[in-house]
Formats: C-alpha cells, sequence, structure tokens
C-alpha cells in the first residue's frame, strides 16, 4: 500500500490564518507515507491565493475553489472527493484554518492508525493557542500555549450535549493516554480509507457544528473505533471564520444542529429530554435559537439565513 494523506482544508475568508497552517505543515515527520494539502477555497468573498514564491515553497498544495459557502461538512466531502479520485488516497485528515501544527503531529496520528485497523478515526490533543484562551486572564504566560481545548469528546444524551475533555485546564500530563473516546473533533481528524468505504462522507445537512459527533457514532456503529491520540499535537484559533463565541451564526447552527442530532441518535428516553428543551428554547431562547429549533423539527437544513 503508497500510504498516501490527503491533509483536507477548508478556507473561509481567513486567507492569513490559512496561509500560516500550510506553513506549518512546511516541516511535518512523514516517514512511511507521502501526503497532499488540499486547501478548498469555500466561496470566500476574494478567492484564495498565494504567491509564485510560496506555491514553489510549497509543491504539495493545491487549491480547489468552490463558489459558494458549503459549510463545514460541504467544504470538507469537496476535498475528501477530490482526494478519492485524483490520488486514491489510504487517509483523509481533516485540519481546520485556524490551526498549527507541531511537527510531529501527522506521524503521531498514522502511527497510531497503522497498528490497529480498526481505527477509523484518530484524533489529536489540541491546545488553545496563546491568546485566544477563553479566560486568558486565569493563567500565567508561562501555562499559555498548554491550555486544553481537547483532550477527547464526551456525549452526554442525560442533558442533549456534546462537549471537549479537559477544556480550559492547563496541561499536566492527565491526558497524556491513548483512549477511545465518545467522539473526535472536525478540527484535526485522521479518517482510513475504511471509514469512506463503509460510512462515507460528512453529512452536509449539519452544513457547520455536530458534524463530526454525527459522524463519529456513525464510525462506531459501523463497528470502528474512534481514538483520541495525545502524542499528536495541534494548536487552535477558535472562531475565526463564524464571527468568534456566542455570535448569531453560532447560536444557530450549533442549537439547530443539537436538536436534530438527538432526533437522529440520541436514545429514546433522551428524545422527551428535546421535546423538552425545543418547548424551553421556543418560550425562553432568543430570535436565532428559536428559529434554529423550528428549522430543525421541520428539517430545514442546510445553509440558511440568520437572524
Amino acid at each position: 500500500m503508497k500510504n498516501h494523506i490527503s491533509i483536507i482544508i477548508v478556507n473561509y475568508n481567513t486567507p492569513l490564518d490559512t496561509k500560516a497552517v500550510v506553513k506549518s505543515l512546511q516541516t511535518i515527520n512523514h516517514s512511511g507515507f507521502d501526503y497532499k494539502i488540499i486547501v478548498v477555497d469555500n466561496g470566500s468573498k476574494e478567492p484564495l491565493t498565494f504567491s509564485s514564491v510560496f506555491q514553489q515553497q510549497n509543491p504539495r498544495l493545491e487549491i480547489l475553489r468552490s463558489e459558494s459557502n458549503l459549510g463545514f461538512s460541504g467544504g470538507n466531502n469537496l476535498g475528501i472527493q477530490h482526494a478519492i479520485d485524483a490520488y486514491d488516497s489510504d487517509y483523509y485528515l481533516l485540519l481546520n484554518s485556524d490551526t498549527v501544527v507541531d511537527q510531529n503531529f501527522l506521524q503521531e496520528l498514522f502511527d497510531l492508525m497503522k497498528k490497529d485497523p480498526k481505527i477509523g478515526l484518530a484524533v489529536s490533543k489540541i491546545y488553545f493557542h496563546k491568546g485566544y484562551e477563553y479566560f486568558a486572564d486565569s493563567y500565567t504566560d508561562a501555562q499559555k500555549h498548554h491550555v486544553l481545548w481537547y483532550a477527547g469528546g464526551k456525549v452526554d444524551w442525560t442533558n442533549l450535549l456534546a462537549y471537549h475533555i479537559g477544556i480550559d485546564e492547563v496541561d499536566r500530563g492527565h491526558f497524556d493516554r491513548v483512549t477511545e473516546t465518545d467522539f473526535a473533533t472536525g478540527c484535526v481528524t485522521l479518517i482510513s480509507r475504511e471509514v469512506m468505504e463503509r460510512v462515507g462522507l460528512l453529512d452536509d445537512r449539519y452544513f457547520l457544528y455536530s458534524e463530526d459527533v454525527d459522524y463519529s457514532l456513525r464510525v462506531k456503529e459501523a463497528g470502528l473505533k474512534v481514538v483520541y491520540c495525545p502524542t499528536s499535537i495541534v494548536y487552535h484559533k477558535i472562531g475565526r471564520s463564524t464571527g468568534g463565541a456566542g455570535s448569531s451564526l453560532q447560536q444557530y447552527y450549533q442549537t439547530r444542529n443539537r436538536i436534530f442530532l438527538a432526533i437522529h441518535h440520541a436514545p429514546w428516553r433522551s428524545k422527551l429530554t428535546a421535546l423538552h428543551l425545543i418547548f424551553n428554547i421556543l418560550i425562553n431562547g432568543n430570535r436565532s435559537e428559536r428559529k434554529a429549533v423550528l428549522d430543525a423539527v421541520i428539517g430545514r437544513m442546510g445553509k440558511q439565513a440568520v437572524l
């Protein structure tokens, strides 16, 4: 087997961040595999361009332009399908445009997956990029760049929540064990070819948010593992392409997709909790949240106008 990895990066109006993550990929270790970087320019207002010098320095780089915004799921699907058709890749790495990678991050994911063919998704340990922490004033300067954003994922069906293990904690080595996890974040996830063959692409009905939880659940249902790899390190500049935490865009898609995910995956008892949540939001939620609930219930998914 040739062991080829296609790295899929979706760019949406974040050219500087996208160029920074591509630059951080220039010196990654890649023993035992080759790779291609496919940047999907996902309907950005200004088409993403790289200088001739930059492209010469990054011969593995390819730009794939979509004239419309396909969302996170649709943009990644476009890149994955291109990788399948053009390179017949063995693995597909989803990588956010607002990240910076450690030199050994992909090697660690690849080595882990090669050891266990039952692993369908392998996901990195992710830190907040320095200066992007939710509670930046709570940490010393030395602690920053070691504040966890993701050290595994947990789905809490009782409260209809999916959350990151370790978030906002300073890393003291207490999440340094390889473990199976409920879901892999789409921020950085290595996907095996077997997953593509048995599970398929991301569900583009989600458009943005929760598609990674849905995908992880589908991978588990197919009998494959979702595994957290703590030796693979990535840094995340959170919320760059959606207006930041708490924006109307974020509130809408997170609320809508939370309900939609529960409708399709939650145990029956938790569906009653979803019904209670729906009524509570309709009574007490803001306009974006109420629209989100209504759209989830009637199945009006994909990209929608946000109030």
